[in-house]
């Protein structure tokens, strides 16, 4: 037994059947000549065959049917299969509907104009059985190899959404509990992480960076203090002042959260790292660790440092009190070209209530 080649007869199969059951639909406004076609077509066991003499019913017709293929008469009155190629055309656009013109006219101007208006092939009338039934079958072969085509194409996107969305969604969980990680070792509760991403998250929508950016750094800003992982516990937890030389080993937090991170040009991993390594950089170069001012400071990192700032005064921790909403946004604006950008200084007292409902909604006792 030959699997082979019964593989490729069942394969015959399947094709021809699909062929049979092509919708077609025979346009002449002679009701002869679309009997004789319609004979031809049932007698070749052809299952779904529509017919009309009106050539102003060709595309409502198309609308309810969406043809696999068109014979269409040239000649017609009212309406000549040339408009009614061009209106097809019009309604299908992109789409690959095979037409074939059938006429007694044998003249180049009208194969020329046909063509140019999506015709896909001629028969010329009076025409012989076994001709039109081997154009059509061609046709349609055609047809259906660019149908199956599409639903390739079609199968083959939504599985690549699919694990696209599921390798961003593996991307955002360690992240996210990267980030919280980075907050536990500190002084800090998760629930600071869960506040101070879901205000930069709003800040980046309402500055007009889009949704897509916004969601990235929902979850990109939690790991902005992940370098605090490398900071000793003598240091990290100690309960006074820091002296100089542990502040400066502290200060290297923000390099150490960029190097856990890493160089992967994702857009997730580029923006947690860009708030890590810079989050404490000041709008006026008086941060840390390099200096940089300005515009040189991602926007990110900007959005960062004012979510996490306003988000830290206003929390209350073993050694200070919570302060209140409006001492916390009078130091923002004492701040104002210092610290902070000027714009997000403006941009964050205009969704002051959004970023006040977000401290609600996520406490200290909560974890993210």
């Amino acid at each position: 037994m030959d699997i082979g080649l019964d593989l490729t007869d069942l394969l015959l199969d399947s094709v021809l059947e699909d062929i049979h059951n092509a919708k077609i639909l025979i346009v002449d406004d002679n009701p002869s000549n679309v009997a004789l076609l319609e004979a031809v077509l049932e007698e070749e066991e052809y299952t779904n065959i529509f017919s009309t003499t009106d050539p102003f019913q060709v595309l409502p017709l198309y609308r309810d049917h969406q043809f696999d293929l068109i014979l269409l008469d040239i000649r017609m009155p009212g309406m000549s299969g040339i408009q009614v190629l061009q209106k097809l055309k019009e309604v299908t656009r992109d789409e690959f509907v095979p037409v074939i013109v059938l006429t007694a006219q044998t003249d180049q101007e009208t194969r020329q104009q046909a063509l140019a208006a999506g015709a896909k092939d001629f028969i010329t009338k009076p025409f012989e059985d076994w001709e039109i039934l081997l154009r059509i079958e061609n046709t349609l072969q055609t047809r259906l190899f660019y149908t199956r085509q599409v639903v390739r194409a079609d199968l083959l996107e939504s599985e690549v959404l699919k694990r696209t969305k599921e390798i961003l969604a593996t991307q955002f969980e360690i992240v996210q509990r990267l980030g919280v990680a980075g907050e536990l070792r500190d002084n800090e509760t998760g629930a600071h992480v869960s506040r101070m991403s879901h205000i930069c998250s709003l800040l980046a929508f309402k500055r007009g960076l889009g949704k897509d950016y916004a969601k990235q750094l929902l979850y990109a800003s939690t790991m902005h203090d992940v370098g605090k992982i490398g900071i000793p516990d003598s240091i990290l937890l100690k309960p006074g002042k820091l002296s100089p030389e542990e502040w400066q080993v502290m200060k290297q937090h923000p390099q150490i959260g960029a190097k856990i991170i890493g160089d992967n040009d994702s857009k997730l991993i580029t923006l947690a790292r860009e708030t890590a390594l810079y989050h404490h950089e000041k709008w006026d170069g008086s941060g840390y660790p390099y200096q940089i001012s300005g515009e040189k400071i991602p926007v990110a990192a900007r959005i960062a440092a004012i979510s996490d700032v306003f988000d830290a005064l206003t929390s209350e921790r073993p050694y200070k009190k919570a302060w209140t909403v409006e001492r916390a946004v009078g130091v923002l604006q004492e701040e104002s070209g210092k610290h902070f950008e000027p714009v997000m200084v403006d941009l964050f007292i205009e969704n002051l209530p959004e970023i006040v409902e977000i401290k609600e909604r996520y406490l200290d006792q909560e974890t993210y």
